[in-house]
């Protein structure tokens, strides 16, 4: 069994989106305002961390929906996918990049269907020069959804408390979507895949479902309060560095 996903799978963690649309997700899209924080999240992010002439190296890149965000930052942005990718990942999970390579390495829901975490971080830490650092989003809570596996979903603490584990110590863990509104996302989403199965007019009425549903969902994500969003959210948005040795 391969050590990762499948990676034409790996950028539908929410459904098989192109890449526009995993960072331009429209309001009939049934995952709209997870993707929507998503991208919102990884944009704030890009300028705190962008390093002009530095090489970003997405660790299981997908359609590479966030690329142009670090090509535009003056970086070299780098895909690393089984296949099709600027590197490859062989089926043990290595990268086909030389240590103390880039500045930053990537991974966008990803984790959630990597069955080994230990090989999956040490690559990540190998790639990385000094100074680098990790930026990864995964599930906090979200359907099953394997390609070709799915293994975990993460509290806040646990996610923090696993990459430590794995060497890697997290100055940012930011929430996307709190469960009052995830709910009515997953519920929306079991809707529209039933109503898509009727002839020619499922999916006009899966449509306009979901523009009802997601602006639901928006009133509720506002009213939900803060703490419970951070302990609790659909995705976490992680800024990570490697743990310093120990002398």
């Amino acid at each position: 069994m391969a050590f990762l996903a499948d990676t034409a799978a790996t950028d539908a963690s929410f459904g098989r989106h192109s890449a526009q649309r995993r960072r331009e997700p429209r309001p009939i899209d049934t995952d709209w305002l997870v993707l929507k924080g998503l991208t919102a999240a990884v944009e704030a992010t890009v300028p705190r961390i962008a390093r002009p002439g530095g090489v970003a190296l997405d660790f299981g890149c997908g359609s590479r929906p966030y690329a142009t965000l670090f090509q535009d930052a003056g970086m070299t942005y780098v895909g690393a996918d089984f296949s099709g990718g600027d590197v490859t990942i062989d089926a043990a999970g290595h990268i086909g990049a030389p240590d103390a390579s880039c500045d930053l390495v990537l991974s966008f829901q990803v984790l959630e269907h990597v069955r080994d975490l230990t090989t999956y971080f040490a690559e990540a830490r190998r790639v990385l020069r000094p100074g680098g650092r990790l930026l990864l989003s995964t599930h906090g809570s979200w359907l099953y959804h394997p390609h070709p596996e799915d293994h975990r979903r993460w509290t806040r603490e646990g996610l923090v408390a696993e990459m430590a584990d794995h060497g890697f110590v997290t100055s940012d863990c930011v929430p996307v979507v709190g469960p009052l509104a995830w709910t009515t996302i997953l519920r929306l989403t079991g809707a529209a895949y039933a109503l898509r199965k009727i002839p020619v007019v499922g999916g006009a009425i899966a449509g306009a479902l979901a523009v009802v549903m997601n602006a639901r969902a928006v009133v509720e994500d506002a009213v939900t309060p803060a703490w419970i969003t951070r302990e609790n959210a659909c995705v976490y948005v992680t800024l990570s560095a490697p743990a310093e040795p120990r002398g």
